[in-house]
């Protein structure tokens, strides 16, 4: 009697334990067919058509004089928008963290403002201020500077759409590190300067850098606010995003696959990093 009693609630446990074994390999199996035909398939086919001449063909474009201005530009406005950037996201994340203040929600939800707003509604912005009809145009053109169709707009787009990653990444790191740490340094003596090095940079050291290779990430694929601004004239406005769409375009199928090969490397090692900087921070949450 008790044998059979004990023998329902197993019996009846195995079909269930069955369908919900089933039901989870089935996600997997649809989460991974996703990624093939997202992923992992137009990845390798961007590899597979920059290669299929040969590594020759594939070296001759990327000697080309027009690879090399845009990859040179693309390089250029990384090396100006990431260090600004990276000041700005600090300052606003200590601000932001470790004051209480009149309209410090708004000032988060500023932020957030590229993550909401189109890239090539930004590019549109800066035309309307900084063009020769918006409304810094006819003072830039009495002063002979210009802005739009130039470098300055593209530094410009570019810091605007990477604006929030270094601020989102070390706000919470530092206030998940709280201030006691730098309120006994400013008790021993240490200035706001030296408790920042010492202290505070050590501690956020591992979300700032990721913040970083976000933003540089970001600045180096970024293609419709740019696209904008720029013009697009060949040899002089034209980043790597820029000259795959016009080589592509022009039917140079080869030498856009090839400065796509260069960008997909980027991407691989953002990731690279990525995860190694978020396995760091979690060794450290656990210490």
């Amino acid at each position: 009697m008790s044998s059979s009693i004990a023998s329902v609630p197993q019996s009846a446990a195995t079909p269930k334990a069955r369908s919900i074994r089933w039901s989870k390999w089935a996600l997997i199996g649809v989460a991974l067919l996703y990624l093939l035909l997202i992923l992992f398939i137009p990845t390798v086919n961007v590899f597979v058509q920059a290669f299929n001449r040969g590594v020759g063909p594939f070296l001759h474009n990327l000697s080309e004089r027009s690879f090399v201005h845009a990859a040179k530009l693309t390089l250029i406005i990384a090396l100006i928008v990431v260090p600004l950037n990276t000041i700005f996201g600090l300052c606003a994340a200590w601000v932001i963290a470790r004051n209480r203040f009149r309209g410090r929600t708004l000032l988060i939800s500023l932020l957030d403002v590229p993550f909401a707003v189109s890239p090539v509604v930004a590019g549109l912005m800066i035309i309307l201020l900084y063009g020769r009809v918006g409304w810094f145009g006819p003072f830039l053109r009495s002063i002979d500077v210009q802005i739009v169709f130039a470098t300055p707009a593209m530094v410009l787009a570019s810091a605007f759409i990477s604006l929030p990653f270094v601020a989102r990444e070390v706000i919470p790191v530092l206030e998940e590190a709280g201030t006691d740490q730098e309120e006994a340094a400013r008790i021993l003596g240490a200035s706001d300067w030296q408790t920042f090095w010492r202290v505070t940079l050590p501690n956020i050291r591992w979300g700032l850098l990721y913040g970083v290779i976000l933003t540089n990430a970001r600045v180096m694929g970024e293609f419709g606010a740019v696209s904008v601004v720029s013009g697009n004239i060949a040899g002089k406005t034209q980043t790597l995003p820029l000259f795959v769409e016009e080589a592509y375009k022009q039917y140079e199928t080869q030498a856009a696959f090839s400065a796509a090969v260069l960008l997909a490397l980027l991407a691989v090692v953002t990731l690279i990093f990525k995860t190694i900087l978020e396995n760091k921070t979690r060794i450290k949450e656990v210490e």
